[in-house]
């Protein structure tokens, strides 16, 4: 039983040591564990503080490029839009000018159209004015022939013409 009550001696000469030791630590050791755990404890504040910054840095740099990717995608949507009525007046200028070089050429056709009728109708007329001079003088020959015709064709054309 003498483990579980110790007796005056043993209790003495553990105090003395645990003095001893407690003299040492507080002389050499606790100091630097102590200024060992400030410098810890100012590394730990410090490394807590760069987080906190670099979050806030990591915050404003995500909204930064929010801000950045809504304007390009605002700028690519103009561009798009822009583009767009670009081919849109191309196509209506293409369609403009197809349409006019259309008429124009409608209107040329028409235009020789014209002239090859009016050219038709003079070369019929032509045609038509020597077939009856033909005519005229084929009859006229035929008429002509006897004497008295003659005479009785000119008394008749005098007698038309009036001086």
């Amino acid at each position: 039983m003498g483990l579980i009550t110790p007796e005056f001696g043993l209790i003495f000469w553990q105090l003395i040591i645990f003095g001893l030791l407690f003299f040492l630590l507080s002389k050499f050791a606790w100091k630097p564990i102590v200024n060992s755990l400030n410098e810890r404890e100012a590394s730990i504040d410090e490394a807590i503080k760069l987080a906190e910054t670099t979050r806030k840095e990591m915050a404003d740099l995500k909204a930064g490029n929010d801000q950045l990717i809504a304007e390009a995608r605002q700028e690519r949507d103009a561009l798009i839009k822009q583009a767009k009525e670009a081919a849109d007046a191309m196509i209506a200028q293409a369609k403009n000018d197809a349409q006019n070089a259309a008429n124009a050429e409608i209107e040329k056709a028409r235009t020789a159209f014209e002239q090859e009728k009016n050219a038709a109708v003079a070369s019929i007329r032509k045609e038509a004015a020597v077939l009856s001079l033909d005519l005229a003088e084929k009859v006229l020959k035929s008429q002509l022939k006897d004497k008295d015709a003659q005479e009785k064709l000119v008394s008749e054309w005098m007698k038309e013409v009036s001086l």
